[in-house]
């Protein structure tokens, strides 16, 4: 599996927390160290970093990672959050990282309209086997049968 659609991947549901956001919405997202473990892998502990620094009042994550395992080849993606109404500064250290991981592709699917029902159900490709599934019909066997990282 390449590196796009091993970010791109959709999260176990066991992974997903729930939370209610303006007007009552449920809203869906996963945590920093989720977004952390898939960097680890699909890049390995060395093949990606972050830099952190406030700016204008908010905490702005700068997330490198290495595709090619070439020094020369870092790709860096840069987002910001405000300290959160729980956890402060960590918040926005969090939440900067996940903003900057979504920009990989990490979680975007939870941004999809579709992506889960009214009774927080998953649509099958916001599911990893329904992503999978997806993948291989778009494509190709050859691709989901090699190792994911």
């Amino acid at each position: 599996m390449d590196h796009e659609r091993a970010l791109k991947r959709p999260f176990p549901g066991n992974k997903l927390r729930w939370r209610k956001g303006g007007g009552g919405t449920d809203l869906v997202y996963i945590t920093a160290r989720d977004v952390m473990d898939r960097l680890d892998e699909v890049f390995g502990v060395s093949g990606w970093q972050t830099n952190y620094e406030f700016i204008g009042g908010r905490m702005i994550c700068k997330l490198s990672v290495n595709f090619h395992g070439r020094s020369c080849e870092w790709i860096t993606k840069s987002d910001g959050a405000d300290d959160s109404n729980i956890e402060g500064a960590k918040g926005g250290i969090s939440d900067s990282l996940k903003r900057a991981g979504v920009l990989l592709g990490i979680g975007r699917y939870l941004y999809h309209p579709n992506a889960f029902d009214e009774h927080r159900q998953p649509a099958s490709w916001a599911t990893p086997e329904g992503y999978d599934a997806l993948m291989e019909k778009r494509h190709g066997k050859e691709e989901v049968n090699e190792k994911p990282f």
